[in-house]
């Protein structure tokens, strides 16, 4: 559905029909931002097109199956305490609601609950901000254990500051202990009382899940593997890049957020070495603060990755945005989103040009700082994937020592442990003895010198 530009003017005559029940009404209300102004200058991400987030909304709506009936972008000039947009606004979206007799009005923003409050009363509808919406999402999408405990802990407390007496039983109070006791709690108090013991609940199983990830890591720690992570816009490709990579069936849809539940998964080098590749949950603008918190767990596995792929959807309109909004979710992850030496920019979907405009892509890649290089890809077509395998190995290469060394044949204990230890790039045996060059992590390099006699490789 193409989206529609609500700012006072005359709406386009609707044809009178049939009830349209169960559908969804998308509402855009975002803030006239003037050229160089002070809200301008205060954005510290790229400014996006109102079109491009309003079709965004959609589609989160469309995520979890909603029938769109319309969108709409409602332009405002400054924020209403009350109900976000102004009273006229209001007015007309209570009365486009009425007309198409939606259930559920869609705001993309966030609201405040004396706001979401305010807005459900005068529009006669559910009311949902981009908040809850996303959150709605990730319930319906988590799989695995820990995936829903991180969405329940979210949506708790999302919930608990939508306690605002939106209803009659929440201002009556319950009793005392006995017969004699005092006034008792408000009903509100009593959900918001529950709620804490729920979440305190919930974190607590979640450090057990912290816990069990670290012995993961530790153990992946302790074999040369090193850790590749996806990161990027959520349907920018990267769970078809990464099915691509590992040969792998993680579910893979033009849909946003389409995978929610992390995946490792074993990622073949050109030289034969290996990596663990992770696939982690898209990030999108505005990404609630609670799912963030709460997702921090699954969000390690970034933490810890020696090489992170940014992926990005190169063919979207609001490319530049989108790479904005991931360094902003990368930046609170404590990730420097400009560590050359870490992140591999990754150009995906470039099977939607045409041969003169990859031509055109590619020269906007070289022209770009050699510690910023960008990999032009087709996770689709696999274009471009060994070029990114290649540039992996080099990137993980890097933060490694070549040794050169030589082990005598019969000491099997020796060399059991160089193979488990360090990545063996030549072995030859030698007059009854094992000539070896091996790779290995920083933290093992002494290990290898002191009991191998291991010597640095001459370039």
């Amino acid at each position: 559905m193409e989206p529609r530009n609500f700012d006072g003017e005359a709406d386009r005559p609707r044809s009178a029909g049939a009830k349209q029940t169960g559908r969804v009404l998308v509402i855009g209300p975002y803030l006239r931002v003037r050229a160089g102004g002070a809200d301008a200058q205060s954005e510290s991400h790229v400014q996006r097109d109102a079109e491009a987030r309003l079709d965004e909304a959609a589609g989160l709506a469309r995520a979890i199956d909603l029938v769109i009936a319309d969108a709409i972008i409602a332009p405002i000039s400054q924020i209403r305490p009350a109900t976000y947009i102004g009273k006229g606004k209001v007015e007309e979206i209570a009365a486009l609601a009425k007309s198409l007799d939606v259930e559920l009005v869609v705001m993309d923003c966030a609201l405040a609950p004396i706001q979401q409050r305010n807005l459900e009363k005068e529009l006669h509808a559910k009311v949902l901000d981009r908040t809850g919406l996303i959150l709605e999402i990730f319930g319906r999408r988590a799989k695995t254990k820990e995936g829903s405990l991180q969405v329940e802990l979210a949506h708790l407390n999302y919930q608990r500051s939508r306690l605002v007496r939106s209803w009659t039983h929440l201002e009556r109070q319950r009793g005392g202990f006995g017969f004699m006791g005092g006034p008792g709690e408000t009903q509100i108090e009593a959900d918001r009382r529950l709620i804490q013991e729920r979440i305190s609940k919930l974190e607590g199983e979640l450090k057990k899940v912290q816990a069990t990830r670290r012995l993961h890591r530790a153990g992946r720690q302790r074999v040369p593997y090193r850790v590749v992570a996806l990161v990027g816009y959520t349907n920018a490709g990267k769970s078809t890049l990464f099915n691509r990579l590992t040969r792998a069936d993680v579910q893979a849809a033009d849909m946003l957020f389409a995978t929610l539940d992390p995946t490792l998964r074993a990622l073949t080098l050109p030289h034969g070495g290996k990596a663990m590749l992770s696939d982690t949950v898209g990030f999108i603008s505005n990404l609630p603060t609670q799912l963030v918190a709460a997702f921090r767990a699954t969000l390690e596995e970034v933490l810890e990755a020696d090489v992170i792929l940014h992926v990005r959807d190169i063919s979207h309109e609001d490319a530049e945005a989108q790479q904005s909004d991931v360094d902003a979710v990368l930046r609170q992850l404590g990730i420097n989103p400009d560590d050359s030496g870490r992140i591999i920019e990754v150009w995906n979907k470039i099977d939607r040009y045409d041969t003169e405009q990859r031509e055109e892509l590619l020269n906007i890649a070289a022209r770009r700082p050699e510690d910023h290089p960008a990999m032009l890809v087709s996770a689709v077509s696999g274009e471009g994937v060994d070029a990114l395998l290649a540039a992996i190995e080099e990137r993980l290469a890097a933060k490694r020592t070549t040794l050169d060394l030589s082990i005598d044949a019969a000491d099997g204990a020796g060399i059991s442990w160089l193979h488990r230890n360090s990545e063996v790039l030549v072995k030859e045996l030698h007059d009854g003895r094992f000539d070896m060059t091996v790779r290995v992590d920083e933290t093992k390099r002494d290990i290898v010198v002191n009991r191998f006699d291991a010597v640095p490789r001459v370039a």
